[in-house]
C-alpha cells in the first residue's frame, strides 16, 4: 500500500527511512524476547507503536488527506483481538485525537468547522465500528474456548474434575512433595449400593445420588485440595499438605455430610453412605501407582467392613 501510494512522490525517503525504523525496531524487539512469560505487555508495546509508526506515515503522506489513513485499523484489530475492550477503545481515541492533529497541520482545512466534523466522522466511525464487532467476536471466541477447556477437564454430571485432569493435578502434587519433602493425602471414594438406587428409581435417581455425593464432596474439602468423579460411582479427592490425622478428619466430615444430606426420590427420603479409602504420601508409599493401588484396596477393605453385620451406614 505504501509503495502504491501517489503521496510518496514527494516524501519518498523519509516514509522509506520510519518504514526501515519500524520494522527494525520490532525486529529488535522480538530477536531480544524483552518481557519473557509477559505476552500481553509485549502486545501493547507493539500496538501503541504500529499507531505511532502509523501516524507518522500519514504525516508525511498528505495528513489528515492521506490515502493510507486505513491503516489505522491494523493496530485496532491487533488490540481488539488480543488486549480487550478497553484498551481498543483507548486506542481508537487516541487515533481520534492524532487525526485532529494531523488536521489542523494540514493546510487550508479548519478543525473547528461543519465540513471537518463530518468528514471526520465518516472517517473515524469504521474504526469504532471494526473495534466493537472485533472485540465482541474476540470475547465470544474466548467464552467459547474456556467452555471447550473446561468439558475436557471436568464431569459432565457433576462439574468437577475428570480423571485426566485430576491426575495431571496428582501428578503434579507428587512432583513438588517429592522434590521438597512435602506430604500429602489421597482418598480414594465408592458410593455404596448406587445400583439398589438405579434399579428402584432409575438412571435419573442414580444421577442425583452422585451429584449429591459430589456437592458433598465439595462442601467437606478445601479450596486448595481437588476433588473428581473418576467414573460411574467412584471419586477421587488430593489433600496437598496433609497430614494422616488432617485426612481422617476430612474422611469424618465426607462420611457425615453425605449420610447427613437425604435425597428426596419420589416422595422417598434416601440416605446415600460412602466407603473410602485412604493413603499418605510418603509414609504409605512413594510410587503412584502403589499409592492409588493402596487407597482402591483401603476402600474395598472399608466397604467390606461396613457390609458386616450391625455395622451401620454412617460409622
Amino acid at each position: 500500500m505504501l509503495v502504491w501510494s501517489k503521496a510518496l512522490t514527494a516524501q519518498l525517503w523519509p516514509v522509506v527511512g520510519l518504514l526501515s525504523a519500524f520494522a527494525l525496531a520490532i525486529v529488535v524487539f522480538r530477536a531480544r524476547r524483552f518481557f519473557p512469560r509477559r505476552t500481553r505487555t509485549k502486545l501493547q508495546i507493539e500496538s501503541w507503536s504500529m499507531v505511532i509508526f502509523i501516524t507518522g506515515v500519514l504525516w508525511f503522506t498528505g495528513k489528515s488527506s492521506s490515502p493510507l489513513l486505513n491503516l489505522y485499523l491494523l493496530p485496532i484489530i491487533l488490540s481488539a483481538l488480543t488486549l480487550g475492550r478497553i484498551v481498543t477503545l483507548a486506542q481508537v481515541a487516541v487515533i481520534a485525537l492524532c487525526h485532529l492533529a494531523l488536521a489542523a497541520a494540514t493546510p487550508g482545512l479548519d478543525v473547528v468547522s461543519m465540513a471537518y466534523a463530518s468528514r471526520a466522522t465518516g472517517e473515524l466511525a469504521p474504526f469504532l465500528l471494526v473495534a466493537y464487532l472485533t472485540t465482541t467476536l474476540s470475547a465470544d471466541i474466548t467464552e467459547a474456548r474456556e467452555h471447550i477447556e473446561n468439558l475436557a477437564q471436568t464431569d459432565s454430571l457433576t462439574g468437577l474434575f475428570n480423571l485426566r485432569m485430576f491426575n495431571e493435578v496428582w501428578q503434579r502434587e507428587h512432583a513438588a512433595c517429592d522434590r521438597d519433602r512435602g506430604v500429602y493425602a489421597l482418598l480414594m471414594i465408592d458410593m455404596d449400593k448406587l445400583k439398589d438406587i438405579n434399579d428402584s428409581f432409575g438412571h435419573d435417581g442414580g444421577n442425583s445420588a452422585i451429584m449429591l455425593v459430589a456437592q458433598c464432596l465439595q462442601r467437606s474439602i478445601r479450596g486448595t485440595d481437588t476433588a473428581a468423579r473418576f467414573g460411574g460411582d467412584e471419586f477421587a479427592v488430593l489433600l496437598p499438605g496433609a497430614s494422616p490425622e488432617v485426612a481422617e478428619a476430612v474422611v469424618k466430615r465426607v462420611r457425615h455430610n453425605v449420610y447427613k444430606t437425604t435425597l428426596d426420590l419420589r416422595s422417598r427420603m434416601i440416605r446415600c453412605s460412602v466407603s473410602i479409602g485412604v493413603v499418605n504420601y510418603p509414609k504409605d508409599g512413594r510410587d503412584m501407582r502403589e499409592l492409588l493401588s493402596i487407597a482402591d484396596r483401603n476402600m474395598y477393605r472399608d466397604k467390606e467392613l461396613r457390609r458386616a453385620p450391625g455395622t451401620h451406614a454412617k460409622a
